[in-house]
């Protein structure tokens, strides 16, 4: 079932597509590094988590497309993404494929008799290959604005892992809603778990080397879109805290200057500048390695980000609600919000717990190459 826009939301979408074609697009060679995608997501995280994380994902299927896609696909799908008049929406986690991903469910089978379709002047027939979908994705950000869903399935036997899994574009038409969650936090950009049946779905949707997806994907550095809507959180927190500390008056004078509270409001900072740097970083080496091809794993820089920068607006927003007070645990201020959006990103992106498994096998990995 789709859901049917109001006129407020039909309005409110155009001035933000006239938005997207005045503002983003042609800055959109510059948005595909990764430095500038984390400054941009920063500003939009401090603002509203959400709109950083659709974009993000919206984002993250382009730069899939550019690097993997065909020159049709590209050619048809980068402009109009750019623009949003297409939006993408990510079908890879599962109820069974959290963070073990190679674990999905989900099939594609390519079917072996194929179609024949002639020319219109009676040329000789072409073969029209397809492939037929079955089973089903969790969390799928963005469906319900969405177009299309890049959705991984296996083409091959588990044997063959992590060389057994490939990805199309399939139209959101294509898909059945079993859920749509009710979250925590990221409340606006509603995540969704969908079905697929016999899905048929042309060669032509297919992206990227067949049963390679899985493998591509891990050079598309994109790791750091989640650190940095951690330092947007983190510093909204913080300038939300420093506005009402030195603006709250108890016992005749400013609760900002109470010894206490400054050194939680220093910290904050701390906190921020930290995540940042280490965010900036990441996104510098992403960039370099992007632009060499090489390869190179990122997954020190990206985990160190990560895990400081997620926790960081943990801390930071945890922090601001306890110095707002009473007024701090109601709707009426932000510092609630950021509380409930900070806790999805210790866990999207891969959990914490992961990263800091991948943090550790890097750092000793480097150790014994010197």
């Amino acid at each position: 079932m789709r859901f049917q826009l109001t006129d407020e939301q039909r309005d409110f979408r155009e001035e933000v597509r006239m938005f997207a074609r005045e503002e983003i697009e042609p800055k959109a060679r510059d948005l595909d590094r990764a430095g500038e995608l984390a400054l941009m997501t920063e500003e939009l995280s401090a603002a509203l988590m959400s709109v950083a994380s659709a974009l993000a994902l919206h984002l993250g299927v382009a730069a899939v497309v550019e690097r993997f896609g065909t020159d049709e696909q590209r050619e048809r799908l980068l402009p109009e993404m750019a623009t949003y008049e297409t939006v993408a929406a990510l079908g890879l986690s599962e109820r069974n494929a959290g963070s073990d991903k190679l674990a999905m469910e989900t099939t594609a089978e390519r079917d072996e008799n194929a179609e024949k379709r002639g020319d219109d002047e009676g040329g000789d027939d072409e073969s029209v290959g397809e492939w037929i979908l079955n089973g089903h994705k969790r969390w799928v950000t963005n469906y319900l604005d969405a177009d299309v869903v890049l959705t991984y399935a296996k083409t091959g036997p588990d044997e063959a892992a992590p060389h057994n899994v490939s990805a199309f574009l399939v139209p959101v038409e294509e898909f059945e809603v079993e859920r749509v969650w009710d979250t925590l936090g990221a409340r606006s950009a509603k995540a969704v778990e969908v079905t697929l049946s016999d899905v048929r779905v042309p060669d032509d949707r297919l992206v990227g080397e067949e049963g390679e997806a899985y493998v591509e994907r891990g050079r598309v550095n994109t790791g750091v879109n989640v650190p940095a809507r951690g330092v947007g959180i983190a510093r909204a927190a913080l300038e939300d805290a420093l506005e009402y500390v030195e603006q709250r008056e108890q016992f005749a004078r400013r609760i900002g200057d109470f010894q206490g509270v400054r050194w939680t409001v220093g910290e904050m900072a701390e906190r921020v500048d930290t995540a940042r740097l280490l965010t900036l970083r990441a996104a510098d080496r992403a960039d370099r390695a992007n632009r060499a091809d090489s390869g190179e794993d990122l997954s020190r820089e990206i985990s160190m980000a990560k895990l400081h920068a997620t926790q960081a607006a943990v801390d930071n927003a945890n922090d601001a609600l306890q110095l707002h007070g009473g007024v701090g645990y109601t709707t009426e201020r932000h510092v609630e919000r950021y509380l409930r959006d900070a806790r999805l990103l210790t866990i999207a992106g891969g959990p914490n717990e992961g990263h800091r498994d991948a943090l550790a096998e890097a750092v000793f990995a480097r150790h014994s190459q010197e």
